[in-house]
């Protein structure tokens, strides 16, 4: 995680986790805690930038499907998420996490939760490294008529 914000890591963590492995953890920590929304699920867009070369001006690319929501915990902690896609689900999941590790079971929550999800991602971005790296060609060239 990162030390210097480390909300902002585990938002960023399951803004990208897969959808089913987010639920399965979370089914396996338990039966959800109360909490009133504060904002329901809501699907709607975005629109994203780039720039050219990393250092260009800015652009739009297009726009992308979001998910948004927040909600408050009984005990007064707001968890908020935004993830891509139009999984209500994952939404609701991530903003639980967020409130949660903002409570005294944030230690055991990263160890159920959080670093299953990290491991899953890498081992993840890994096999598709693999994969195109077997797909890699090499060229080279000879040198003809030289003695």
């Amino acid at each position: 995680m990162n030390k210097e914000n480390p909300r902002q890591a585990w938002m960023s963590l399951l803004a990208k986790a897969p959808t089913h492995s987010l639920e399965d953890k979370m089914t396996a920590v338990g039966p959800e805690p109360e909490f009133k929304w504060l904002r329901h699920p809501e699907v709607g867009g975005v629109m994203v930038q780039g720039r050219a070369g990393s250092t260009g001006g800015r652009f739009n690319i297009g726009e992308m499907t979001v998910t948004r929501c927040a909600l408050q915990l009984a005990s007064g902690e707001v968890g908020y998420a935004v993830v891509q896609g139009r999984s209500k689900s994952k939404a609701q999941h991530a903003a639980l996490v967020d409130a949660l590790m903002q409570t005294p079971r944030a230690t055991s929550l990263k160890a159920q939760v959080l670093d299953p999800l990290k491991t899953e991602m890498a081992a993840s971005r890994d096999a598709r490294a693999a994969k195109a790296a077997a797909t890699k060609v090499d060229f080279f060239t000879m040198v003809r008529g030289e003695d």
